[in-house]
């Protein structure tokens, strides 16, 4: 870690002085809960690439056989089991400081507001595992509900209501993000003074766009993630290192 205080030191400083964050967080902040990321050396994807199929919408719609993959993989999805860890509450610090504008996340857990984010300022730009939709009537409920059915022996459940498609209230590939969603984080983008990214890939658009939308507003812009990613340019500070470890000590 010694060669990586002097960019810890300068994060700590510019979060320190910095009066409106916002956080833009992807998978790699909740590895040390238990979820695997999809990218990463270990990510779901770099193992298993045909387990994208059911991550897009049109795979998902068309084909029963990538739907009942997708409720094993919810029924065993360790998220329902996962706890915050050290960099969720990292975040929490922030916000009971008071300086904590906005947490916008590619992810679906629900672990910022476990941790303890306040839900009105958690953008969860591509939804959440927590809630089962109709794809035909929209209906809404609980996704443990759903999952039960699964385990109880029902390959691929539909709607109670209408007999539709159901699915997780996710943002699939070929989905259009929910408009006021993707609004809010934008402008928490626009607003803030420090964007710290913390455990994305930011490869997936247009969620992406809220880096360089930030930097072109006059946000600093701190990246702290495992691997490189496609937008350190965009970055006044960079550290690939492990989040666990690195958030509570420039947090601090």
């Amino acid at each position: 870690m010694n060669d990586l205080s002097p960019l810890i030191e300068r994060a700590r400083d510019l979060l320190r002085a910095a009066q409106r964050i916002t956080a833009f967080t992807g998978a790699g902040i909740s590895t040390d809960s238990g979820i695997p990321d999809f990218r990463g050396p270990n990510g779901l994807w770099t193992k298993n690439p045909l387990a994208e199929k059911t991550s897009t919408l049109s795979y998902y719609v068309n084909d029963p056989e990538v739907r009942k993959i997708a409720w094993q993989n919810r029924a065993r999805n360790l998220a329902w089991t996962a706890e915050p860890n050290s960099g969720h509450k990292a975040l929490v610090q922030l916000q009971q400081r008071g300086v904590l504008r906005a947490v916008a996340t590619q992810n679906v857990d629900g672990l910022h507001q476990k941790a303890g984010n306040h839900a009105e300022i958690v953008h969860e730009l591509h939804g959440t595992m927590h809630v089962a939709v109709c794809w035909e009537c929209k209906d809404t409920h609980p996704m443990r509900a759903a999952v039960e059915r699964v385990i109880a022996g029902d390959a691929d459940p539909k709607c109670l209501l209408c007999g539709g498609i159901l699915k997780s209230d996710t943002i699939l590939f070929e989905e259009s993000l929910k408009q006021d969603v993707i609004e809010a984080a934008l402008l928490a983008a626009d607003e803030c003074d420090v964007l710290l990214v913390v455990g994305s890939s930011l490869r997936v658009y247009p969620a992406a766009n809220i880096v360089p939308r930030a930097k072109a507003n006059g946000a600093h812009v701190i990246i702290v993630n495992g691997q490189p990613t496609d937008m350190d340019h965009y970055a006044d500070i960079v550290i690939n290192d492990d989040i666990g470890t690195v958030l509570p000590q420039i947090v601090q």
